[in-house]
């Protein structure tokens, strides 16, 4: 098989000739670059045979064109950070109108996608990373959105229909350019976050906005539930996708309870567990810390679960970039029969 046809039989919980794979991470050093981006990634997958690239644009580029400041680093170990957040204020929630797709730091992304499309090795799936609504707004607003949530919902309703549709606006371009679909990623559908009601009022609308846009348009649609106490059941039974992921070896469910309620594939199996600490992105890492024996260990682990079937074997979320080349290929090679 090759590598769309493994990814498109697992989606379907189908029969493939071994469980496909993947690992992403932050290649920093390229955030401004779409370009060395897109052949950084496309490099740094077939040097370990994985079978998709998660595109990976630095985290915070939904909020740029808004006004959040950006502190760009552009070394291979130190991610963005927000410098300045774009809403401190009430009134500067009036600042966020619609964006086109091409606008700014979104338009970049879109380069990035275009450039990938143009060099990726044939039969190799790729997806875009997009952001909830509700992310995106969190990240512009810090510790105040829960506060505005409460007091100015109007506010914040109308914000969010901006960020939607902007959102919307940038996946139509990126479908034009032959995305295979979309890692939609949700910091906010955690009970440490929201309660159900605030969720299904502030972020569901919005997300199933987005994710209708492409539900039926692409065939590799990924949901990353991010952070601990998630809402998996929520995301599991009302979100149009065919893949789940979130850090399945760190908070619960773990991939065996999880398969007692869907039959949707999983993308998951390896601990990697991304924190933040005054803004700076740290890692809990398995795949740094272990020896390479001890990463196929864990990954022989991991589909012992699922006994292989409808499974795509990857990170909980984002990997350390100082993984070793060895652990990495140690992921690869555990799945060689």
């Amino acid at each position: 098989m090759n590598r769309e046809e493994r990814i498109k039989s697992v989606l379907s919980c189908g029969d493939v000739d071994r469980v496909p794979v993947s690992v992403w991470m932050h290649f920093s050093e390229h955030d401004k670059d779409p370009r060395a981006l897109a052949e950084e990634q496309i490099a740094f997958n077939e040097k370990y045979d994985y079978d998709f690239i998660k595109v990976m644009p630095f985290g915070t580029y939904s909020t740029q064109d808004w006004g959040n400041k950006i502190k760009f680093y552009c070394t291979k170990y130190q991610e963005p950070i927000v410098a300045d957040p774009a809403i401190k204020t009430l009134d500067d929630y009036d600042k966020i109108v619609e964006l086109a797709g091409i606008h700014g730091a979104y338009g970049k992304q879109v380069q990035l996608i275009r450039h990938i499309s143009k060099i990726i090795t044939p039969n190799t799936p790729f997806v875009q990373t997009i952001f909830s609504p509700l992310t995106t707004l969190k990240k512009m607003t810090t510790a105040r959105l829960l506060d505005d949530i409460k007091e100015n919902p109007k506010v914040v309703h109308q914000v969010l229909d901006i960020i939607a549709a902007t959102t919307i606006n940038f996946i139509k371009l990126n479908i034009e350019a032959g995305v295979s679909g979309f890692f939609f990623a949700t910091q906010c559908a955690t009970y440490d976050f929201l309660t159900d009601e605030l969720f299904a009022e502030f972020a569901e609308p919005y997300d199933l906005k987005v994710i209708n846009s492409y539900a039926d348009k692409t065939y590799f649609n990924i949901i990353h539930i991010h952070g601990d106490n998630i809402m998996f059941d929520v995301i599991n039974k009302n979100y149009p996708c065919n893949c789940l992921n979130w850090h399945d070896r760190h908070t619960k469910p773990s991939m065996l309870e999880a398969r007692k309620v869907t039959n949707k594939c999983f993308l998951g199996g390896i601990k990697e567990v991304p924190y933040f600490v005054d803004g700076v992105l740290k890692y809990d890492s398995l795949l740094e810390r272990s020896t390479p024996d001890d990463v196929v260990i864990h990954v022989k682990e991991a589909l012992d679960q699922l006994n292989s079937r409808g499974l795509i074997l990857g990170p909980g979320c984002v990997a350390d970039p100082k993984t070793s080349e060895e652990n990495l290929l140690a992921v690869r090679r555990a799945l060689v029969k």
